[in-house]
């Protein structure tokens, strides 16, 4: 049973570079990615079969480990739409310049919190920006792994993977100079259509 797919990419694999090189962005969709897809897809097969065969099954390790590899594959597909090759991404601009203005104090401001967020994830994870519902307000988040600190009524904005198979082969672990060059591939144009 297939019922998650692995995106296609809206560019080339060779497109992002020199930020992300092609065989690091090769390997980081095709492989990584690819494994949330098979794993996720895998444990909905489990549970089908289990269950059209009454069989016990181990609820609460199914229910954590389909959590890790659905999220891993939704935040991957977030991650790849809200990249572009360098000059192609527009800039913020509009509503969404004026909410990270309004909140942050200026774009810069933004960026050098988004930057501190993401290099000092702990560990594997993930840096976001996301519109909190209930608030209005734009916030900034780490997401551990991919699934822990994750808060329903957020609406994820932008998203950038810092774990180690997101830059490695580029940057060894200089994570801090892999989320320096991220901001020349942002697909701003892409971040404003989720405000």
């Amino acid at each position: 049973m297939e019922i998650y797919s692995l995106p296609e990419l809206p560019y080339g694999y060779g497109d992002l570079a020199p930020a992300i090189s092609e065989e690091q962005l090769t390997l980081h969709h095709s492989k990584h990615h690819a494994a949330y897809v098979k794993g996720a897809n895998a444990i909905l097969e489990k549970l089908e079969t289990a269950r059209k065969e009454n069989a016990e099954i181990d609820a609460k390790a199914l229910a954590k480990e389909f959590s890790f590899m659905l999220s891993g594959h939704l935040l991957h597909s977030l991650f790849w739409t809200n990249l572009a090759p360098a000059g192609k991404g527009g800039e913020a601009a509009g509503e969404l310049k004026e909410m990270l203005e309004k909140e942050f104090g200026s774009l810069e401001r933004f960026q050098k919190e988004f930057s501190q967020t993401a290099t000092s994830c702990e560990g594997s994870g993930w840096a976001v920006l996301a519109l909190d519902k209930i608030s209005s307000k734009p916030i900034i988040l780490q997401i551990e792994k991919h699934n822990v600190n994750l808060i329903p009524s957020l609406q994820i904005l932008l998203a950038l993977d810092v774990w180690e198979h997101a830059y490695y082969l580029d940057y060894k672990n200089d994570r801090a100079k892999f989320v320096e060059n991220f901001w020349s591939v942002v697909n701003w144009n892409e971040v404003a259509k989720r405000v």
